[in-house]
């Protein structure tokens, strides 16, 4: 062997080492950054929890949605629906529609909102109603 050929050997032997030394510590920094992220969620849950005024459960009929001069319009006017329905309960200042709700409306497509849904109406302290799904 010459000696070119040693240095080129011990350069490749050198690189796999670094590799592995940045890979362990990859992880340790994720995982850093996920702990601290955790207790940041459980405080905002809890601060909306106390917000909370009021809180009803309702089951909305939608049929009228299927009264619509055409059958591609239906689940559009089932949302307006439910939006109309719940303004004139709550009287909000602001309506926020959970994106589960929607897409219970919207699962069977376009033509086929369901006759009905059941869901879960909260309002807070800064009269803001949000629409959730009822559990049960």
């Amino acid at each position: 062997m010459t000696p070119e050929e040693t240095t080129e050997t011990e350069e490749l032997e050198e690189l796999p080492e670094t590799e592995e030394i940045e890979a362990e510590e990859a992880p340790t920094e994720e995982k850093a950054t996920e702990a601290a992220e955790v207790p940041t969620e459980a405080p905002e849950e809890e601060e909306e929890e106390e917000e909370i005024v009021e809180e009803r459960i309702y089951t909305v009929p939608l049929r009228k949605a299927y009264w619509t001069g055409s059958r591609l319009r239906r689940s559009k006017r089932a949302v307006r629906i439910l939006r109309e329905f719940v303004e004139r309960h709550m009287k909000p200042e602001e309506l926020n529609i959970h994106p589960d709700v929607n897409e219970r409306i919207w699962a069977r497509g376009i033509q086929k909102p369901p006759r009905r849904i059941r869901i879960r109406v909260t309002k807070n302290t800064d009269n803001l109603v949000r629409v959730y799904l009822a559990e049960g």
